[in-house]
C-alpha cells in the first residue's frame, strides 16, 4: 500500500490553529480549506485578491483572519450572545474575514456586504459550496443597509471615522465595531467624532506573518 502524502497545506493550517490555541472539527478545516480553493479559482476569472500563491494565500488571508477569531468569540461570551448572534462584515471583498468567521462561528449569523456585485456573488456561492447556512453577501452600500447588527467588523477597509460613520445605521443598540488593522493608527483615533470611543485595543500575532496587527473595539457613546 502507497504511503498517504501529506497535504502541506493542511498541515500549515493545522499548525498555525495550534499557534492560536484555536480549536476547530476536521468539518471546519476541510472548509476553509475548500474556501480558500474557491478564492483561487474565482480569482483566475473575477481578480478577487492581488495574493496568488497557495502559502500567501493561507498567511495572508485565512490566518489573517483566523487571528480575529478568539478576540469575537470572547466577546460574544462576554455579551451573552454565545446563543446567537449577527454579524457585518463591510467592503468583505472575497469574504476577508466574514466567511472565515462563519465558518469557525456557526452560531453567528454572518451577512458579508460590497459594493461591487461579483464579490457579493462570490460570497453567495461560497455559502452554497461551503453548506453554510448562516452566511449570506449583500450587494449594497453599506450606508443603506438597515437591520441592525451586534457585531461590524471589518478588516482594513476605511479609516475608524468612516468605517463607524458610514455604518452606524446598521448597529444595533448594543453593537460594537470590530476594526481589524495594521499599525496603530493613532491619527484615526485622533478624528474619530466624539459619538464615537474605542474602548479596547487587542493586538494580535499572526502566524506565519511579521507585521503588525490589532483589533480596535468601538461603540458610540451619548
Amino acid at each position: 500500500m502507497m504511503p498517504v502524502t501529506p497535504d502541506p497545506l493542511r498541515a500549515a493550517l493545522l499548525a498555525g490553529l495550534d499557534a492560536l490555541q484555536l480549536r476547530l472539527s476536521d468539518s471546519q478545516v476541510d472548509q476553509l480549506l475548500a474556501y480558500q480553493a474557491l478564492i483561487a479559482k474565482w480569482t483566475q476569472v473575477y481578480n478577487l485578491t492581488s495574493v496568488r500563491e497557495p502559502r500567501d494565500m493561507l498567511t495572508h488571508h485565512l490566518l489573517d483572519s483566523l487571528a480575529a477569531v478568539p478576540a469575537l468569540q470572547r466577546h460574544l461570551h462576554k455579551a451573552g450572545l454565545e446563543g446567537g448572534s449577527r454579524l457585518l462584515d463591510v467592503g468583505s471583498g472575497a469574504g476577508l474575514p466574514g466567511v472565515v468567521f462563519a465558518i469557525c462561528c456557526p452560531s453567528v449569523q454572518v451577512s458579508c456586504v460590497d459594493t461591487v456585485a461579483k464579490k457579493a456573488a462570490f460570497i453567495r456561492q461560497a455559502a452554497l459550496t461551503l453548506k453554510l447556512p448562516n452566511l449570506d453577501g449583500l450587494h449594497a452600500r453599506v450606508e443603506s443597509v438597515a437591520q441592525p447588527f451586534d457585531v461590524i467588523c471589518s478588516r482594513a477597509f476605511a479609516s475608524l471615522a468612516d468605517f463607524t460613520c458610514w455604518s452606524a445605521g446598521a448597529l444595533a443598540p448594543q453593537g460594537v465595531w470590530m476594526a481589524m488593522k495594521g499599525k496603530h493608527p493613532a491619527a484615526e483615533i485622533l478624528a474619530l467624532p466624539e459619538k464615537t470611543a474605542v474602548f479596547h485595543v487587542e493586538q494580535l500575532q499572526v502566524p506565519g506573518l511579521d507585521a503588525e496587527r490589532c483589533i480596535f473595539w468601538l461603540q458610540p457613546v451619548s
